[in-house]
């Protein structure tokens, strides 16, 4: 089985640098996913929406899979860092600094990592002939599933940079997924 995993298309909240939310895709990156080519047996969204929007551009109609969603930020969510950092700068550099802690009332890292990883086990477990899959996510999901076919620790996070509409692809064999690179 392969899976290209579509960090949805720029929304206003990435551009400025918000945490969490539901935000809309800016016009020009759901034109630009539409000039993409993207083909799938099975497709999966996170419930954001423009995680469908995206789907939806590159002319996918996804399934929206609730497991897919962005890392949940709790009482930050919907703020931006540099207000957080001006409002407390000492736990939101904690935070920064340690990707094992929390937000207030939201997930860890590691809870990300985990629930990612979950749902990667359950798809490679999924009957019938799903060889050629697609979901299309934010790009924090992206990063964990990074991490955790790398079996890299959550502090790697910060070296994982992915973009608006970047496409990166796994590959399952035997049980164990892997990077793949085409």
């Amino acid at each position: 089985m392969s899976l290209t995993l579509v960090a949805h298309a720029l929304t206003p909240g990435l551009r400025g640098l918000v945490l969490g939310g539901d935000h809309e895709p800016d016009p020009s990156g759901v034109d630009a996913a539409r000039e993409l080519t993207v083909e799938a047996d099975a497709v999966f969204a996170g419930p954001e929406v423009a995680a469908v929007r995206t789907a939806e551009a590159l002319g996918l109609t996804p399934v929206v899979e609730p497991a897919l969603r962005d890392r949940e930020y709790g009482d930050w969510s919907g703020r931006g860092l540099e207000e957080l950092l001006g409002v407390d700068p000492e736990r939101v550099t904690a935070w920064l600094e340690r990707p094992h802690t929390a937000t207030p009332g939201g997930e860890s890292e590691n809870d990300v990592l985990t629930r990612v990883a979950d749902w990667l086990g359950d798809l490679g477990e999924l009957p019938g002939e799903r060889r050629t899959v697609v979901a299309v996510v934010h790009p924090a999901v992206v990063r964990a599933a990074v991490l955790y076919v790398l079996d890299a620790p959550a502090e790697s996070l910060r070296h994982v940079d992915v973009r608006p509409l970047a496409r990166v692809r796994l590959s399952l064999h035997e049980g164990s997924w892997s990077l793949a690179f085409a």
